[in-house]
């Protein structure tokens, strides 16, 4: 079966996309600098001065941990659906879709089912199951590392446990097929809308039996966690690097909430929501202004727009790669 190109994005939906992306960037980059401006610049620039090269590309080198781990977990489950990708094949796109990170609902990152459907010839309903399996792994491993930090860090986090529980939910529904099925029959019954997308979840529901043994929700989940727990404790250096060490587990439990409450917002990348939890919960924990908002903007650098960066080297090449493998079918 030879894939389908699908039609090349737009010039003018391309400029779109990047004026989004560059729109984001300068609102949360101004909403901090704003604040820094009310406590002082002085002490806020001091606080970055403080920190050093090597410790920068250490953060950045945890953060890569993170997306590697991830990265095998998606080969993992591409393996265990049976497609015929290679490991790197399989890197490359994970990281490509990074590029699209910031789309609304991270929806662009689905770009990752359009290389799938070039070079391998199987339709999205076919791969649907391997980015909400994806997406439930997450939920799952971060809402083991929140309970864990609430459990183990001094100190709770207002409404952390409802966050925890509905990530756990989400995940857990996107993982049972009859479950997953059944909802989205009641949803279209109800609804009477969205045909088409119905019948595809119905039928991607089915597809997701081949992730339920044991052994591959359990090495799925050690992927995860060793993944999102090196990004935690990238965050816990960087607050000792300023002198506000709240605790590993209390570092990792705000960065964890944080980045799942932006995730529910429904902004892109959790932009705005997930800088403004993590500055608050900072504060909570009496870390000062001038320590919490560059502490923000540094960690969201080097991991957020971080990814979206090698996404952005990334992307041309799976680009080139999904388009010669059409070329050649």
């Amino acid at each position: 079966m030879t894939p389908t190109a699908p039609a090349p994005q737009s010039p003018r939906r391309r400029w779109r996309d990047i004026a989004l992306l560059g729109g984001l960037f300068a609102l949360v980059i101004a909403g901090l600098a704003g604040l820094a401006a009310a406590t002082g610049w002085e002490e806020t620039l001091h606080q970055v001065s403080r920190l050093h090269l090597w410790q920068g590309a250490a953060l950045l080198g945890l953060s890569l941990v993170n997306y590697l781990f991830r990265g095998a977990r998606w080969h993992l489950f591409a393996r265990r659906m049976g497609l015929p990708t290679g490991f790197w094949q399989d890197i490359r796109h994970f990281l490509g879709g990074f590029a699209m990170s910031v789309t609304p609902g991270r929806v662009g990152e689905l770009i990752r089912m359009r290389w799938l459907r070039r070079e391998t010839g199987w339709a999205v309903e076919r791969t649907a199951p391997l980015v909400l399996m994806d997406r439930a792994s997450d939920l799952a491993a971060m809402a083991v590392i929140l309970g864990l930090g609430l459990t183990l860090g001094t100190g709770g986090i207002a409404y952390a446990t409802p966050v925890v529980v509905l990530a756990l939910a989400a995940a857990f529904v996107a993982t049972r097929p009859r479950l997953l099925s059944g909802m989205a029959e009641a949803v279209y019954r109800l609804t009477g809308r969205f045909p088409r997308l119905m019948a595809r979840v119905r039928r991607a529901a089915r597809s997701l039996g081949v992730f339920s043994d044991p052994k591959t929700a359990i090495l799925a989940l050690i992927l995860g966690l060793t993944g999102w727990l090196a990004e935690g404790l990238a965050f816990h250096f960087l607050l000792m690097w300023m002198g506000a060490d709240i605790g590993f587990w209390m570092a990792v439990a705000i960065f964890t909430f944080s980045t799942l409450a932006g995730g529910l917002t429904g902004a892109p990348g959790g932009v705005g929501g997930a800088e403004a939890a993590m500055v608050a919960l900072l504060s909570l924990q009496g870390v000062p202004l001038e320590v919490s908002i560059p502490a923000t903007a540094i960690i969201r650098l080097t991991t957020l727009w971080f990814a979206i960066g090698i996404g952005l080297l990334v992307f041309p090449l799976a680009e080139r790669a999904s388009n010669r493998a059409v070329g050649a079918g």
